[in-house]
């Protein structure tokens, strides 16, 4: 015997089936709409006007610092193409963001994990996503060198500067400290035990393990993106060259033989090439060679004159970061990894990529000390990062 609806019934089904469709329909409109977002304007300079209401001071402090380093704009609410919304408190974070053109709420969303500085940063990080669709660099960490006492100690931080801990106490010196790929650990050159040598370091023990144990210089170690890698500048055969060896320091290979100096080697992202600075044919440039040997090359860096130094391959393989010194001044400059006219951004040094590959973190010399600062590439917007030492300066970005 078949079922047959009456009036009733049928009217029900009708109704369930146009609910049904409508809630279907402003799916598909918000994911359409929200696809549409993600169109960065500020990767060409335009930076995103957007407004901040309902938060402490504090919460919109955080707020305004991640944002606005990340290509956002905190502006009144009249002249926003964002709104967020929210409160926070002791113990719980809301936040609501609109899109002020449609009217319609990307998201709303509650934050009750960790202290306030954490929630801030988890929220930044929903609107970077929502608005540019990239992960937000909120709960990154960077480590740099730190002057204690007349002595470079490592410390490490949150990539604003704040929870900033100091990582040895040798009272000593330490030069070009690098993270270990996907780990709480750094690769650093130590001058603990007199000549400079690499050692390993991991956080959470607080165990170090000495890489290098060669006469003359060892330093600038660099990591593979796997980890498994190291690239490293070793002066054992006399004048400083590039070197790879497994990530305990075994195996050591040695691709350049110049007479001139290499320095700062980096990897690139798929881990098959190494980008460094040399002198071998006049002037200090970029080059790169395979990982596993052959012949260097020379990148083209346009018109950018001066020594180059401090050389950076951006995580997703697209962009060189680099320092040129002319006249003992230093300029962040960045160039594609292909070669080109390469692009001055801002007077500094120790330019470190963002796991963004959007943001560098590098040194600048202000009010007479070396402090470290935040630039977002796009819209050349600066930054400082939250004084810990004395001076500070070699900043690392973890990835």
């Amino acid at each position: 015997m078949f079922f047959r609806p009456n009036n009733r019934t049928t009217l029900l089904t009708r109704i369930q089936a146009g609910v049904v469709w409508t809630l279907l329909a402003c799916f598909v409109m918000d994911l359409l709409a929200q696809q549409d977002l993600h169109i960065d304007r500020s990767r060409k300079g335009e930076e995103i006007p957007i407004s901040l209401s309902g938060f402490t001071s504090t919460t919109t402090s955080i707020l305004r610092y991640d944002l606005e380093v990340q290509g956002f704009k905190v502006v009144p609410v009249a002249e926003a193409s964002f709104q967020l919304l929210g409160s926070s408190g002791r113990a719980k974070l809301e936040g609501r963001l609109k899109d002020s053109g449609s009217g319609r709420n990307l998201f709303f969303r509650g934050y009750d994990t960790g202290d306030e500085r954490n929630r801030a940063h988890t929220l930044s990080n929903d609107v970077v996503k929502a608005v540019l669709g990239t992960d937000g660099i909120g709960h990154t960490r960077i480590a740099f060198r730190g002057k204690v006492d007349g002595h470079w100690e490592i410390f490490v931080s949150d990539f604003d500067g704040h929870n900033a801990r100091m990582v040895t106490n040798d009272r000593s010196n330490v030069a070009a400290p690098t993270w270990i790929p996907g780990e709480l650990g750094l690769y650093y050159t130590s001058y603990k035990l007199g000549s400079p040598n690499i050692v390993s370091h991991d956080l959470r023990s607080g165990d170090r393990a000495r890489i290098t144990r060669n006469t003359g210089l060892n330093t600038s170690a660099a990591l593979s993106p796997d980890g498994q890698k190291l690239a490293m500048i070793l002066s054992k055969a006399g004048s400083p060259d590039l070197y790879v060896a497994r990530k305990d320091g075994s195996e050591v290979v040695r691709l350049t033989t110049s007479l001139e100096e290499e320095a700062c080697p980096t990897w690139s992202a798929d881990g098959r090439s190494i980008c460094f600075t040399s002198s071998a044919r006049g002037g200090v440039r970029l080059y790169t060679l395979p990982a596993t040997g052959g012949t260097a090359r020379r990148i083209s860096t346009g018109t950018i004159g001066g020594s180059i130094t401090e050389a950076d391959w951006s995580p997703d393989g697209k962009w060189i970061a680099f320092t040129s010194v002319i006249g003992g001044r230093g300029t962040i400059c960045v160039v594609e990894s292909s070669g080109g006219e390469a692009t001055p951004l801002f007077a500094g040094e120790d330019p470190c990529w963002a796991p963004n590959s959007r943001n560098l973190v590098f040194m600048r010399e202000k009010n007479g000390r070396k402090t470290l600062s935040l630039l977002d590439v796009p819209t050349k917007h600066v930054k400082d990062v939250r004084q810990t030492a004395g001076e500070q300066s070699q900043p690392s970005w973890a990835r």
